[in-house]
């Protein structure tokens, strides 16, 4: 495969500016050398993990001692009526700039939301109430078991919030097809409407520190948001390292500058920690630690 890089640092590959070297880095540019360098790593028993925007991550500080598989080169976006298919790299600010050039509106809400079209589906990503169950209509996957190419028609019993039927680690989303509410929509509407959801990002500081977006899943049951609880628990602007509890919302930990996995980790046990001892709750980690 031409795109393989050693050593690579995977501290640049995620939101949250962390993590040490993957002894190999692949980049396939099509699904049959995605499905070639799984079947080389289970072939030499190599541990594999494959890899989106890296958006909602925390690599180890010691980086990964197999073969990190990018899916950042499977971009292509193509059109059919009221579907925008994209393959799982497609990043999200991608597509939302290809609907918005093809009069396609329903999927403004997802403007500015860092990460790939693949990582989105895979954890049901909500954005202003709106979840990627949504607009979803369809998707391929690759079965991990057999590493067959399938075809996978929405079924909204599969879906939850943040949970999708490619949860359970046997498929990997290939591409998906999203359905637009509207179409011949100005361009200069939709711009207008993702604008206002980018700015509001912006304004909550979302893109001012690194970071991997919300830390915790809310749980409902609990009757408030987890970053109302986390704030509620005095914990706002609480730092280990180099990791710190935003100022500006609770549920986020932010990379001020030179933090390690190794702080994340010892501010997310911190932060559940002192919930359940003030509250009873346990939060559950949104953000994935490899």
């Amino acid at each position: 495969m031409e795109n393989c890089l050693s050593n690579e640092l995977l501290s640049r590959h995620t939101t949250f500016k962390i993590g040490g070297p993957a002894r190999n880095f692949l980049l396939p540019a099509t699904v049959d050398e995605l499905t070639e360098a799984i079947s080389h790593c289970r072939s030499h028993n190599e541990a594999f993990y494959i890899l989106g925007g890296g958006s909602n991550l925390v690599f180890s500080d010691d980086g990964f001692p197999g073969t990190i598989i990018c899916t950042k080169n499977l971009n292509k976006i193509d059109v059919h009526g009221n579907l925008v298919t994209c393959q799982a790299g497609v990043t999200i600010s991608s597509f939302t700039t290809f609907a918005k050039y093809h009069g396609l509106s329903g999927f403004e809400t997802f403007a500015g939301l860092p990460g790939t079209t693949g990582g989105a589906v895979f954890m049901n990503a909500r954005c202003f109430e709106v979840e990627i169950a949504d607009i979803l209509e369809s998707a391929t996957y690759l079965d991990l078991k057999d590493l067959a190419v399938k075809s996978y028609a929405f079924d909204a019993t599969h879906w939850a919030y943040k949970k999708s039927p490619f949860n359970d680690g046997t498929k990997l989303v290939l591409s998906a097809t999203f359905k637009a509410s509207a179409t011949g929509v100005s361009p200069e509407s939709i711009e207008e409407k993702n604008r206002f959801y980018i700015n509001e990002r912006k304004s909550k500081g979302h893109f001012e520190f690194p970071s991997a977006g919300s830390v915790f899943k809310n749980n409902h049951d609990f009757g408030k948001p987890s970053g109302k609880i986390i704030d509620e628990a005095g914990l706002k602007g609480f730092a280990i390292g180099g990791a710190k509890v935003a100022d500006f919302h609770g549920n986020f930990i932010i990379n001020t500058g030179n933090a390690t996995a190794a702080d994340v980790k010892a501010l997310v046990d911190h932060i559940k920690k002192v919930v359940f001892q003030k509250f009873g709750f346990t939060l559950e980690e949104e953000i994935i630690f490899v």
